[in-house]
């Protein structure tokens, strides 16, 4: 079948929008329609990898109906309402241990999986295209996918909002409701106040006499930080974070979350911990962050990573969308919706901060 589809075919140009043939699903495969699809930063990190490897089909925060099924797919059908997630094989032991995101063939499956036969799905003007990101490459009208990651929703639910609980959301949710599991009186601390960072600090707001701070750059979204609950806003260009993070909560977080993948900040969030607290990271920095390891021994103090919120997508996107559901997660607030089309306009804004989290529509 023919759909259009947001093409990269050199990282410095822009997205292309063009026609592309998209292959009938195999026996395991599930044709999706798009509805939705969430522009996250690892679609624009990936995007400049593999320049030889030209044109690419990002997008992995799909949500849709799905079309058609294979033949050997059960557990999803076609009229169902779903949203797209990472792939996970569900047999090695990481899976069958309930932490599907650290799979053990995560990379084949999700950073451009290829079918076995190596055949395409998606070509255009006969050339293949790079896709099978996150098993979906849902910058598309129309998505191969696989009933591993389709997760099926309402159909009542939005899938403008829905979409970005197949990644975003859900890691910056699940990095404290799985992760660090504060519990009332605690003081947490996140840093970063973009889509992961402001999910986060709403899911933190669902568990009672949790205390947060947010510490953000943008004078946009440390405003939005305000509107959506932080207790504190902390701008870094007029505060010693450490410090006044400690004075605020009366000698150090509880714990703390780190967005940004900068070795600076996490070495901040580290150092304005207390005694036996945490801090997980979920931005995907490079290099060894300068930590003190004297105060981390005799502190008892912990840095542990944490990947797409180590949840488990099946029941964890639908307990996300009913906390939204009723009310408790308005998550509704972070969206801003844009015509596929727009996809330039959408990372400009982006970009220039004026919105958190950019959904693209069909």
């Amino acid at each position: 079948m023919r759909t259009t589809a947001l093409l990269s075919r050199d990282p410095a140009a822009p997205f292309t929008v063009e026609t592309v043939d998209l292959d009938a699903p195999r026996a395991d495969e599930i044709l999706v329609r798009i509805r939705a699809a969430g522009i996250c930063h690892t679609d624009l990190v990936n995007r400049a990898a593999g320049k030889a490897d030209r044109p690419v089909l990002l997008g992995h925060e799909g949500a849709g109906i799905v079309a058609e099924v294979g033949a050997a797919v059960t557990s999803v059908a076609p009229g169902d309402h779903v949203v797209l997630t990472f792939r996970h094989c569900g047999t090695c032991p990481n899976c069958t241990a309930g932490r599907p995101a650290y799979c053990r063939r995560s990379t084949a499956l999700n950073h451009f999986g290829r079918r076995a036969d190596k055949s395409p799905r998606v070509t255009v003007d006969g050339t293949a295209v790079r896709d099978g990101f996150f098993g979906q490459s849902s910058f598309a009208g129309y998505a191969l996918a696989t009933a591993d990651n389709a997760i099926v929703v309402d159909p009542g639910t939005d899938p403008a909002v829905a979409a970005s609980f197949g990644c975003g959301f859900q890691t910056g949710a699940g990095a404290v409701l799985n992760a660090l599991r504060p519990e009332a009186g605690a003081w947490l601390a996140i840093y970063g106040g973009g889509a992961v960072g402001s999910a986060a600090l709403l899911a933190a707001r669902t568990i009672p006499d949790v205390r947060t701070i947010v510490v953000e750059t943008a004078t946009a979204r440390r405003d939005l930080a305000g509107e959506l609950g932080a207790d504190h806003v902390l701008d870094p260009a007029h505060a010693d974070i450490v410090a006044t993070i400690r004075e605020l909560t009366g000698g150090g977080a509880t714990h703390a979350l780190d967005t940004t993948g900068i070795l600076a900040v996490l070495a901040d969030a580290f150092a304005a911990l207390t005694t036996g607290a945490t801090v997980v990271a979920v931005g995907l920095g490079a290099g060894v962050p300068p930590i003190d390891v004297r105060d981390m021994v005799l502190q008892g103090k912990t840095i542990r990573g944490c990947l797409e919120g180590d949840a488990e997508p099946g029941t964890f996107i639908p307990h996300l969308l009913d906390l939204h559901g009723r009310g408790l997660l308005p998550v509704d607030r972070l969206v801003t919706r844009f015509p596929h089309t727009e996809i330039e306009a959408a990372l400009a804004a982006q970009r220039a901060g004026r919105v958190v989290k950019p959904v693209l529509t069909w």
